[in-house]
């Protein structure tokens, strides 16, 4: 694709600049102008090769009593049953070289918004790493990224993995994009709520360092997609100027996470979903900044296709929520919205700050994505 051309999606009515709560029945969907030079690889990482197929492997004993600690040990027993269950090979260094080669340059894509209780374990991100550095690559070929510099701080991976390893940010905090680590020539551009800066770049990293790039969410709810799962990882975790989406009780996400998932380069260099479900948040999220809203699913999730994963993951902490009596993520009533001061939501569950959109799985499922439908879905549950 030429660099000044460009794919409209869909079509819709321009929106009004007055905030209006979506209904139920009704979404605005805004006119996507997506530019990027890179084509579609010939075997695009999304799905991948196991669509539909999930993995989940759990142990009682990954975590003490308290929740507070991890059994590494543990944790790379997990990774090993998960990845050769996936693969169905009997060497787990084979499972790793179906989706790595040793000149691959490779991004692991972790998830700190959930700093301290819920974020990419740095036990799985260890193992990973282990089994990256198992079948040939060397630590500089390797990068733990996240957009947020800040947020990368306070997980600190650097003192926790290997000697070598890349530590990589786009920006300190929110702030505007620049040439410096997103790139001018791929973004999606669209206005939202008639905002100045209607572009989000890719991050440099993603479109011009790396060739594979290995997931890991978390299992958390979320304010406006319902869930941050696989698809919102990489998306909102990819592109600049993405919080612009969701304000005022009102959030695009149903439509704008799956369809920067579509943009290339990163739809096709995204190989494997490792779901880190060792810890979970169910309300609050994507925030975990105390223990009130964690629960403990004691899991971990494999496979290539990100859309059956967070579908899953919706029913996961949906029943969470009922367990606690808490209004479901489906729920659009427009009498749980309190946006104006987004503290309440955090001390009550019933109360929402915007009308969440989960069914941003379903039309990611619509855009090739992977598969939604759960009669699809074939889930393995292995226990150890």
């Amino acid at each position: 694709m030429d660099r000044r051309a460009f794919v409209r999606l869909l079509a819709a009515t321009p929106l009004s600049s007055a905030f209006v709560v979506p209904k139920a029945s009704s979404r605005n969907i805004p006119n996507y102008k997506l530019v990027s030079p890179y084509k579609v690889a010939a075997a695009p990482g999304i799905p991948g090769p196991y669509p539909g197929k999930v993995i989940s492997v759990k142990s009682a004993n990954c975590l003490d009593a308290s929740g507070d600690h991890i059994n590494a040990e543990i944790v790379a027993q997990m990774m090993t049953r998960g990845m050769t269950e996936l693969t169905g090979d009997k060497d787990v260094r084979d499972s790793w070289r179906r989706f790595i080669a040793p000149g691959d340059v490779v991004g692991i894509k972790v998830n700190v918004g959930g700093y301290p209780w819920v974020i990419s374990s740095p036990e799985v991100v260890n193992e990973c790493i282990r089994n990256l550095m198992a079948i040939g690559l060397k630590p500089n070929q390797i990068y733990i990224y996240e957009r947020f510099q800040s947020q990368m701080d306070e997980a600190n991976y650097q003192r926790l993995v290997p000697e070598g390893i890349q530590i990589h940010a786009a920006e300190g905090r929110n702030e505007r994009a620049d040439n410096r680590r997103y790139d001018p020539a791929v973004y999606a551009e669209a206005s939202f709520f008639g905002e100045e800066d209607t572009r989000s770049n890719m991050m440099r990293l993603i479109s011009q360092r790396l060739t594979k790039i290995i997931n890991i969410p978390n299992m958390k709810d979320h304010g406006a997609t319902g869930v941050t799962g696989c698809l919102k990882n990489i998306a909102y975790g990819g592109f600049s100027n993405v919080a612009r989406t969701h304000q005022h009780g009102v959030t695009h996400t149903y439509s704008f996470v799956p369809t920067l998932v579509t943009m290339e380069p990163l739809r096709s260099k995204v190989v494997l979903n490792i779901m880190d479900g060792l810890r979970g948040c169910w309300h609050g999220g994507p925030f975990a900044r105390t223990k009130k809203y964690v629960f403990y699913p004691k899991q971990l999730w494999f496979g290539t296709d990100p859309v059956a994963q967070d579908k899953l993951l919706i029913d996961v902490i949906d029943a969470e929520r009922k367990r606690h009596n808490a209004i479901s993520i489906w729920d659009r009533n427009e009498k749980t919205l309190d946006f104006i001061n987004g503290r309440n939501r955090d001390k009550d569950p019933n109360v929402n700050i915007i009308i969440r959109e989960p069914a941003h799985v379903d039309y990611a499922a619509k855009l090739g994505l992977g598969i939604a439908d759960l009669k699809q879905i074939r889930l393995k549950e292995f226990e150890i």
